[in-house]
């Protein structure tokens, strides 16, 4: 007899993709998140897992092209079999990258791609592409981390697969220096270059946006309280927004040359705001402790 429709079905999620796309990152930020994790189980022996007696249990299986039994038809098969049984919930995650990155993530490894054999790692990346083409075009949810640093991946997969959702929207705000990249999960990008450059100050290099003569030299530009004024009710209009939508978390990033004057102190305002707002947001600064160079900040303009 089956139990109470309300207790909770067995959910299973199967994590799969590129090697050197993430899978092993993921699979330890799942573990972290309450799920038990397996990695290169068996094909096989999927069936002793799935659907055992373990309701209400978190399961992340990972496996790819070097999995015992791995043929990718034989696994979607297999899935759409258990997608009908009672009491399981199964999703199919997808890790895919760029081939240019991963072969960048395979030299700097200075690991050989499993079907490469001899020849370079650009070949057995085009073979494991094309073995793996169905899954991909089978899984529920794709995540590509071309652009991605560890703690991108770990971030998207807790948005994403963590147990327990929070209960209210989750909203971050962060400073970042766009010679150093710009920040591949930001929701909101705001450009604080427009403004007139501390760094060139020599009394003011040294010094960063928490600093406060550095935010008086800030806010004595012509332009920052009308534009922080209306980059302040944009936001205040777009939270409640995103939080009927159902979104869980929003990163709003400010960013300017360097990342440790502009952004920094625009970032740290605009929190102050939405703290009045009614929203908690956490603040993170990304390149505060960051040498000031000339070289990053550039030429200085007459």
């Amino acid at each position: 007899m089956q139990g109470p429709a309300s207790e909770s079905p067995q959910r299973i999620l199967l994590v799969t993709g590129m090697l050197g796309a993430g899978k092993t990152t993921a699979l330890r930020e799942l573990e972290d998140l309450g799920w038990e994790s397996i990695d290169n189980f068996p094909i096989r022996l999927l069936d002793r897992l799935v659907g055992a007696d373990t309701q209400g249990h978190w399961l992340a299986i990972g496996f790819d092209c070097r999995t015992r039994g791995f043929v990718p038809s034989e696994i979607i098969d297999q899935v759409k079999h258990w997608v009908e049984v009672d009491g399981l919930a199964i999703t199919t995650l997808f890790l895919d990258c760029a081939g240019h990155e991963l072969e960048r993530r395979f030299n700097e490894t200075r690991r050989r791609h499993f079907l490469a054999g001899d020849l370079p790692a650009s070949s057995g990346i085009a073979a494991e592409r094309e073995l793996l083409a169905p899954l991909r075009r089978w899984a529920d949810v794709l995540i590509d981390t071309s652009d991605f640093s560890t703690n991108d991946l770990k971030q998207t997969i807790r948005e994403q697969f963590a147990q327990h959702a929070p209960q209210a929207m989750t909203v971050t705000v962060s400073s970042f220096g766009f010679s150093r990249g710009r920040p591949p999960t930001a929701d909101l990008v705001f450009d604080m270059r427009y403004l007139d450059n501390p760094h060139w100050q020599d009394d003011l290099r040294a010094q960063t946006g928490l600093d406060p003569a550095v935010g008086a030299y800030i806010e004595a530009s012509d332009s920052f309280a009308s534009t922080f004024a209306r980059m302040r009710d944009l936001l205040l209009e777009l939270l409640p927004r995103y939080s009927a939508q159902g979104k869980a978390y929003v990163n709003i990033a400010f960013g300017c040359t360097g990342g440790r004057h502009r952004s920094v102190y625009t970032a740290e305002k605009m929190a102050g705001a939405l703290r009045d707002g009614g929203f908690s947001p956490t603040v993170l600064h990304r390149n505060l402790g960051s040498r000031a160079e000339d070289l990053v900040e550039g030429t200085q303009q007459p």
